[in-house]
């Protein structure tokens, strides 16, 4: 038996376990056979839908747009009803506790029905939070791009370079893109900052170069005066995806990074660049795809072929990992690093300058927004596309705006 059967079995059995728990809740408040009913054909059309686009589509294909779709209605039905199961759980659990003791210690017992009920309704009043939530992320969230402005100091920053402005945008994803309207949206907020330096740092497409045919006119429209520059990210390799040799991955992989030119960015693979300003100098340095336990293409090493240790040094590196691992404590000394890759899983909460939580973070140390450690900062990008799951839910697509400033190292 193949492990994705293994894996389809067992989720499948997950997911039953879900659903019937969570109908008990229903069935508690509700007598209605018509809506009782309903939720059954819901939950067998969300999950006859995802299993034929699994099936259906061959892995040449690649993560289709219907299976992306798919997969958010999935985690919008499945997700609101973990809650409600969480709920009924550990009310089940006093129910088992109580009978526990009068059992060991009898007397009259009370009518369980009426709890039970109020029960489910807090269990299905809390649930309907997360399915909105999960709605409005699908049809809106994804577009609900946000430009955040950061202002750096930096002690050894050359002086002609106070005041210096850079926009970073990350993750692309443009394989995923349906709303014309909405992404232009996007893109005109990315010219509105009318930034010094404009840095992308990977994952222009989910595997294939073709994805972004339709999308070359819309991004190479953009203007920095000192250039504008990218790097790869682990999509761009064509490393999800069955091909049916490796010449036609070779091929892709080509051109995917004859992409970058077509758009107006030049490509660092592994290399770097000075940016000129009145007779001073910066070292943009761009390196290949680096993550932790896969595709360690980026090399730091020849990437700085001819740097010096003292210039000024901003990296563009898609994987955050990278940063943890191999950059923030390098004695070469990387200023400000520019990575994105996490999307902050696309689902979480954040409140500025408050709290911030996603699933995210117990994968990645540094997975959304600006991290200062060693002196060196690190700007994690949430990403302006979207990948997987159709949608964002609480944090949102992002253009970063980065300010340098001449002075005390602080954020």
């Amino acid at each position: 038996m193949s492990r994705f059967l293994v894996m389809l079995i067992i989720f499948s059995v997950l997911f039953f376990l879900i659903e019937f728990y969570a109908f008990q809740a229903l069935k508690t408040i509700t007598k209605n056979k018509f809506i009782r009913v309903l939720w059954i054909l819901i939950a067998l059309a969300i999950y006859i839908n995802l299993f034929y686009t699994i099936f259906s589509t061959p892995r040449s294909a690649g993560q289709t747009k219907g299976f992306q779709l798919a997969a958010g209605f999935l985690l919008t039905f499945l997700i609101p009803k973990l809650f409600i199961v969480i709920v009924m759980f550990g009310e089940d659990m006093v129910r088992v506790f109580q009978k526990t003791i009068s059992f060991m210690l009898p007397s009259e017992t009370q009518p369980m029905h009426g709890r039970r009920t109020f029960i489910s309704q807090i269990a299905l009043g809390l649930a309907a939070i997360p399915f909105a939530s999960f709605l409005y992320g699908i049809f809106q969230g994804r577009y609900n791009y946000k430009v955040l402005k950061y202002q750096l100091s930096f002690e050894d920053l050359p002086e002609a370079f106070d005041g210096f402005t850079i926009t970073q945008i990350s993750d692309i994803h443009s394989g995923s893109f349906t709303n014309r309207e909405k992404i232009q949206y996007g893109i005109d907020l990315i010219k509105e900052q009318k930034s010094d330096l404009l840095l992308f740092t990977g994952d222009i497409v989910n595997n294939k170069a073709d994805e972004m045919d339709a999308w070359v006119d819309a991004f190479k429209d953009f203007e920095a005066p000192f250039g504008k520059f990218s790097i790869l990210g682990n999509h761009d390799y064509g490393d999800y995806v069955d091909w049916p040799s490796k010449e036609d991955k070779i091929d892709n992989f080509q051109a995917v990074k004859e992409l970058h030119p077509k758009i107006g960015f030049d490509l660092l693979l592994n290399d770097h660049r000075y940016i000129e300003k009145d007779g001073q100098k910066i070292a943009l340095i761009g390196i290949e795809n680096w993550g932790k336990g896969f595709n360690q293409a980026g090399d730091l090493q020849k990437a700085t072929v001819g740097v010096q240790k003292e210039d000024f040094k901003i990296l563009m590196s898609h994987d955050p990992s990278h940063w943890e691992y191999k950059v923030k404590q390098d004695d070469f000394n990387y200023h400000l690093t520019l990575s994105g890759h996490t999307h902050g899983l696309q689902m979480g909460i954040e409140i500025p300058g408050f709290f911030k939580w996603s699933p995210s973070q117990y994968v990645y140390k540094q997975w959304a927004g600006l991290y200062h450690e060693y002196g060196r900062f690190i700007n994690v990008n949430r990403g302006f596309g979207y990948h997987a799951f159709p949608g964002r839910v609480g944090i949102w697509p992002e253009i970063t705006v980065i300010e340098l400033k001449k002075g005390s190292n602080s954020a």
